[in-house]
């Protein structure tokens, strides 16, 4: 009898266990409304080098807060006019997401990228596959901390540029995807890391400036493995690609 008292008290006392982790590990999206605008510059310097650099801002509950701020930079070195290859260095400022947070996190990164540019019928394919190597500051309680976090990610983004109207003055319609995969010792239940799809239109305002504005849907699996962003995310992005390297051939010739 006081076996089975025990068995039963055992039994109970398991479920419950069992029954918390599973309350506990239900998963939890958290929803935000962002607004992320940057300026990215490709200068062709030469026919085969050149440099990229562009700075970025992304705001949480549309404008009201500070979601991080980044600055990027890399040689570029074009093999033919549609295929690339980058190697270089950014740096990222990341805001806390706790009220009454104020400390930053810093996060530096190598990055190596290969970009293709295409053509199916009239629609510009643009095809890119980037490598990141991750160090991550770790802040507990509001607080730095001497611990860096180190990973890998791997990035492939698709972008589609389909003209609309047959004047090229007018804007053309872009839709893009983007999915994003991460690697290391301190990445367990987020192998996964993001997926950004977006909406939009591409307008030129001059052979080197153009800009892109619309919807982006970034979703995000955060370390715990069951809470996830759901980040309804408004983006303005400008471009500066001017092309030296014709200046130079015309002087030449």
């Amino acid at each position: 009898m006081n076996f089975m008292k025990r068995f039963t008290i055992i039994t109970v006392l398991i479920y419950l266990i069992s029954y918390s982790n599973t309350k506990a590990q239900t998963k939890q999206v958290n929803k935000q409304e962002q607004f992320w605008t940057s300026i990215n510059s490709t200068v062709k310097l030469t026919k085969h080098w050149g440099f990229i650099a562009d700075a970025h801002v992304r705001r949480t509950d549309f404008l009201a807060l500070p979601s991080f701020y980044f600055l990027r930079g890399a040689a570029n070195y074009w093999i033919n006019p549609k295929l690339a290859v980058a190697l270089g260095y950014a740096h990222m400022w990341v805001a806390p997401t706790k009220a009454g947070y104020t400390t930053f996190a810093n996060e530096n990164r190598t990055y190596q990228q290969l970009q293709l540019l295409s053509n199916a019928g009239n629609v510009t394919v643009l095809q890119r596959l980037r490598s990141e190597q991750r160090w991550i500051e770790k802040i507990v309680q509001d607080k730095k901390t001497d611990t860096i976090n180190f990973t890998e990610r791997i990035r492939y983004l698709c972008s589609l540029t389909i003209p609309v109207f047959k004047n090229k003055h007018l804007p053309s319609l872009i839709i893009s995807d983007e999915v994003c995969l991460q690697f290391g010792k301190h990445i367990i239940y987020n192998t996964f890391d993001q997926n950004r799809l977006f909406i939009g239109i591409k307008q030129n305002m001059s052979k080197s400036l153009s800009f892109d504005a619309g919807y982006m849907y970034l979703y995000q699996q955060k370390e715990t493995g069951y809470h996830y962003n759901a980040n309804k995310t408004y983006r303005l992005f400008f471009y500066y690609m001017p092309d030296f390297s014709r200046h130079k051939n015309k002087t030449k010739h």
